[in-house]
């Protein structure tokens, strides 16, 4: 395979055609900020907060399903990018009831990491306060709609990882929310083989363990890693 190469924040770099540009930022060790990518499933660009501005190009692209191409010169932390990157956050909250205090993701949370990272102390966006429910049902786990950010993590760890496809999105703008089944109760869903995977891909504390209180939610990231790996290496076929 041939090697493109780019200059990421003034740094060159040379990587295979193919890549994208936060593929080729990790590699650079250049950090740009995302919620909704995860190593091992597909990259759906929802979040936004990855977007680059390439030169030559008057819009801003999400780096995650941004090809490279040859001599592209991308910026990844211009004043313009951390207002929008801080802007989508304010979003984020204000559309949502986050109340990280008694949050069982509290000071493990990616939306709280990425919320420091851009500088975001306060919203300037009013609060919606929206009506989301909470689904107990399942035996082993819980899912808090208020806590969501719609990253759909959960529903390409299922769908891609566990092969189980529980989740998917239902409705359609602000009254978008995840859905098991065929808008079931989660612990009415057959194919949920209880395996927790959407629970250590979510980023927040909307997937969570029952039992946990706040704070102590957990995520074992190692365990999607291992699974993502054996499949690709082909580990367990004999």
């Amino acid at each position: 395979m041939s090697v493109k190469t780019l200059t990421i924040d003034g740094k060159d770099i040379a990587i295979e055609e193919g890549k994208t540009i936060l593929e080729a930022a990790k590699e650079a060790e250049v950090p740009i900020p995302t919620l909704c990518h995860l190593e091992g499933v597909s990259d759906v660009g929802a979040c936004r907060l990855c977007l680059v501005e390439i030169e030559g190009s008057r819009k801003l692209l999400p780096a995650c399903v941004t090809k490279i191409s040859e001599g592209m010169r991308v910026k990844t932390q211009s004043e313009k990018l951390q207002e929008y990157r801080r802007m989508a956050i304010e979003l984020l909250f204000s559309e949502g009831n986050h109340v990280c205090s008694i949050c069982v993701a509290n000071g493990n949370c990616e939306l709280q990491d990425v919320a420091i990272a851009v500088g975001m102390d306060h919203t300037r966006f009013p609060y919606q306060f929206p009506s989301r429910g909470i689904d107990v049902s399942h035996s082993a786990f819980g899912i808090d709609h208020n806590r969501c950010i719609l990253c759909t993590r959960c529903v390409r760890v299922c769908d891609e990882i566990e092969g189980a496809h529980v989740w998917d999105v239902a409705s359609r703008g602000s009254s978008c929310f995840i859905v098991s089944g065929l808008e079931q109760p989660w612990g009415d869903v057959s194919a949920c083989t209880s395996c927790g995977k959407c629970v250590d891909a979510c980023p927040t504390g909307s997937i969570f363990r029952k039992g946990t209180t706040t704070g102590e939610k957990f995520r074992d990231r190692e365990k999607l890693e291992f699974l993502v790996n054996a499949r690709e290496k082909r580990e367990w076929v004999r």
